[in-house]
């Protein structure tokens, strides 16, 4: 009897494991002050051509970098810097990424597999698990920039890595200007806005092709759609980044683009797109405010209970996001989320990642109106009972009555 309660008290017990591997995440993860996630809502739009490139561009300014590949089920970045054929080493339970240059470092499953035809037929469960050791286990050492190179959509990679690393800076979004790619676009952005991941903007690719011989550009694919689109919801626009025929043949043969080519206009667009990226240690990157008056829009949000203003601002089911052109006065989006479970302090930090500059509300207690202060939105209190459109058109139109706040504690 004895002997049996010994040993089932040796057993692992699963939640404390759990946690004990999130320390080590956390601890790995304080070594490295900035962890950015490319994503694509659509495969062929250039995501991994954009990370390597990224990621070269931020090594190339002086930045120590560590390139992350958690496609595992077509790991690219091993081809596109030509190390096919690495094996990893490991020192005790650490295992050491690939050195491309004494600054940057990198990671992908890809470096796992016998041959570049061996397939993985995986569940999500145990991409989890392998996406865990990447982050647990890899010994990147002291990094300016972790950039995560994700596959396309909004499955199990992405939400796995997002949740794993619980303070990521934020994502980039990748593009091209036909509406196909911009609609499933818009669903990354909302991915992110759900899991409360900053969009630190949005870069738009294959945008233009540059004539190499008279330096004309020709739009194939459009151009100007992602801007457009990130003006509408509400996120910084990178820059585009026009066809080159060289990034193609740079890719096959493993020679970093921006590195070889760097005094073409595709290259520049890298390295001007990476500008934002390396000033995320400045605390007003990012403000909601600098970036829309630029773009002359403001976003509302009005909490909601069955699709009316809520009263009491904690109890809402729903917020109403209103995007509104300033100098038309006119609300040019309309959109609802369910917002997360409500405890203190998330709803500012999820609003602040929603770029939201304003919430009307029927009554909010002090306390929050200061954590919304804190993260730069106002708060209007008192709001009358009205749907959001006519509540945000009130608001620009300066005819917005507001009365007592019913929900003041």
């Amino acid at each position: 009897m004895t002997e049996e309660k010994t040993a089932c008290q040796s057993e692992p017990n699963p939640h404390e494991q759990m946690q004990a591997e999130q320390r080590q995440i956390r601890e790995r993860m304080k070594k490295i002050k900035h962890q950015i996630l490319v994503l694509s809502g659509k495969g062929g739009v250039g995501k991994s051509t954009v990370a390597v490139n990224l990621a070269i561009s931020l090594a190339l300014s002086g930045k120590r970098v560590g390139l992350l590949d958690i496609d595992i089920h077509g790991p690219s970045v091993p081809k596109i810097l030509n190390l096919e054929g690495k094996r990893l080493t490991a020192v005790g339970e650490q295992i050491l990424p690939v050195e491309v240059a004494e600054n940057l470092k990198v990671m992908s499953i890809g470096f796992l597999l016998q041959t570049d035809d061996d397939v993985i037929v995986w569940r999500g469960p145990i991409k989890y698990q392998m996406i865990k050791q990447f982050l647990k286990d890899v010994e990147w050492g002291s990094l300016d920039f972790l950039v995560i190179d994700s596959p396309p959509g909004t499955g199990d990679e992405p939400l796995s890595v997002v949740q794993l690393l619980e303070k990521a800076d934020g994502a980039v979004i990748v593009t091209t200007p036909q509406e196909l790619a911009l609609a499933d676009v818009r669903k990354s952005i909302n991915f992110c806005r759900n899991l409360n991941l900053r969009v630190l903007g949005v870069l738009e690719n294959m945008s233009g092709f540059v004539c190499p011989k008279c330096g004309q550009s020709t739009d194939i694919f459009k151009s100007g759609g992602g801007e457009t689109m990130a003006v509408q919801m509400g996120v910084p626009f990178l820059g585009r980044v026009p066809i080159d025929p060289e990034i193609v043949r740079a890719c096959d043969a493993g020679r970093p683009y921006v590195q070889h080519y760097s005094q073409s206009q595709t290259a520049k667009a890298f390295q001007e797109a990476i500008r934002p990226l390396a000033e995320l240690d400045k605390k007003s990157f990012g403000k909601t405010k600098t970036n829309k008056d630029r773009r002359n829009t403001m976003r509302i949000a009005i909490p909601l209970v069955q699709g009316k203003l809520s009263l009491h601002f904690g109890h809402c089911e729903q917020f109403a996001i209103i995007d509104v052109d300033t100098e038309a006065g006119k609300v040019t989006n309309e959109e609802r989320f369910t917002p997360p479970a409500h405890e203190p302090g998330a709803l500012p930090k999820w609003l602040s990642g929603m770029c939201v500059d304003v919430i009307i509300a029927g009554g909010m207690g002090q306390r929050a109106q200061q954590l919304f202060a804190q993260n730069d939105i106002d708060v209007l209190v008192g709001a009358p009972d009205n749907t959001p459109n006519k509540l945000a058109a009130q608001y620009m139109a300066g005819q917005l009555r507001c009365g007592e706040n019913v929900c003041d504690h």
